[in-house]
């Protein structure tokens, strides 16, 4: 998302600054920037997985689109996605990726040391993709504000949000379910393939301690039985998107105002 009208001085010039992604910054724009206009990071992450009949990379496509979406509302800008994770039970079907635990907790520590390092003090993680990786990064993002003196946020939006699907949908939803669907969907149509769907594709989670198989037998696990098998309505799907941001924001604006009033790490 572009935001336009931010306003730099660069080399004693008025520059119009129309981009809120790191990676579209020149050296000279972010040194403006960070920290003295924008001390706010996010950072998305995912994996690559199947998804149901929706892209493998369901879970490295949101994060950012949410990221983009919130960065004006927040005063933030857009770090680059790491878009390879912990992928888990998924990973054998086809374009299914996922890298060791060793090497991404190695690499995602870098790059929020760095993100540190280059001045930003409130770093926001917006992750896509749960198992293993949402204890590694809530471990590695309380390591790093820590160690570098900064403050730190990691929020699994699907999750975070489940009673936006409740209130969106009138049930729960599930991965690759209704909810990820609509997601995706208000992103990209083009990712969400309605065609391929068929009912087979969908089996409840397990109950705890009661079974478990790798491959997991199905690509969309529903969270409920009964509850979240896809639907592809086109205006829940962006009235979802919607309210997940406005809930995203809330979070990051509340998160953020309360370390301030505390006066820490600031």
């Amino acid at each position: 998302m572009r935001v336009p009208n931010l306003l730099l001085v660069v080399a004693g010039l008025a520059v119009a600054q129309p981009t809120r992604e790191m990676a579209e910054l020149n050296w000279m724009e972010f040194r403006e920037l960070v920290p003295a206009k924008i001390r706010t990071v996010l950072l998305p992450t995912g994996t690559l997985e199947a998804h149901g009949v929706l892209a493998n990379g369901a879970d490295m496509l949101a994060p950012p689109a949410l990221a983009r979406a919130i960065a004006s509302r927040v005063d933030a800008l857009v770090a680059p996605v790491i878009a390879y994770g912990v992928t888990g039970s998924l990973d054998a079907y086809a374009g299914g990726f996922s890298v060791s635990e060793a090497a991404y907790r190695a690499y995602v520590a870098d790059v929020l040391a760095g993100l540190a390092q280059t001045g930003f003090r409130n770093l926001i993680v917006i992750n896509g993709h749960g198992g293993p990786q949402t204890a590694i990064l809530n471990e590695l993002a309380e390591r790093t504000g820590r160690d570098r003196g900064v403050r730190t946020l990691v929020v699994n939006w699907w999750s975070y949000c489940s009673d936006v699907t409740l209130r969106i949908f009138g049930e729960d939803g599930g991965h690759a379910g209704w909810n990820e669907t609509a997601m995706i969907q208000a992103i990209d149509p083009k990712l969400v393939k309605p065609q391929l769907y068929r009912e087979r594709l969908a089996l409840p989670r397990p109950a705890e301690a009661t079974w478990s198989a790798y491959p997991f037998p199905a690509t969309i696990i529903l969270y409920k039985p009964g509850e979240g098998y896809p639907r592809f309505d086109e205006k829940k799907a962006k009235a979802y998107f919607e309210a997940v941001v406005e809930k995203l924001t809330a979070l990051i604006r509340d998160v953020i105002a309360r370390w301030d009033e505390a006066g820490v790490l600031r």
